[in-house]
């Protein structure tokens, strides 16, 4: 993948969605990718206001704990991540920003049709968030869609049970 425009809706439009959430999201990616040539940042910190990010979820599968970063200017907790360089291919991103943010070399994989991390190594401003904490957690301190993400990923892994996170 080249991370053009094209090769982008590509990806979005292989993704299975989870729900009707995930469903409709989709197609407003889709749409947006076809109507402009423009889906990369030019400046900080948001021209064009809708560009493409992509991030790096470390996860341990068999018990639905994930590592998050503590973002400083978004307030959150959330995966590793960083706006995707024009021309890059979101996955190079996704393994940049693991590799800044958390000091790992990432080693996708995949496992049961996701993409899965297995990484050595620390981050400052990280901590793994096991499944009791992230249910019982302040929504507030994760992004909005956290909660169905956790159970997208959950019933990949074949893990039971949903999170309220």
């Amino acid at each position: 993948m080249t991370g053009g425009p094209r090769d982008v809706a590509a990806l979005v439009a292989a993704i299975e969605p989870y729900d009707d959430t995930e469903r409709a999201q989709q197609a407003d990616v889709l749409a947006w990718v076809a109507s402009t040539s423009d889906i990369y940042r030019r400046a900080k910190p948001a021209t064009p206001p809708r560009h493409l990010v992509s991030y790096a979820v470390l996860t341990d599968p068999r018990g639905g704990s994930v590592f998050l970063v503590d973002h400083r200017l978004s307030g959150l907790w959330l995966p590793a991540g960083g706006h995707v360089e024009p021309g890059e291919d979101p996955a190079v991103t996704a393994e940049r920003e693991a590799l800044e943010e958390l000091g790992i070399k990432a080693d996708f994989s995949v496992i049961r049709g996701c993409l899965s991390c297995s990484t050595r190594g620390s981050s400052p401003g990280g901590r793994w968030w096991t499944r009791p904490e992230l249910e019982s957690a302040d929504p507030a301190l994760f992004d909005p869609h956290m909660g169905r993400f956790l159970a997208k990923l959950r019933s990949l892994a074949g893990i039971s049970g949903q999170p309220r996170a």
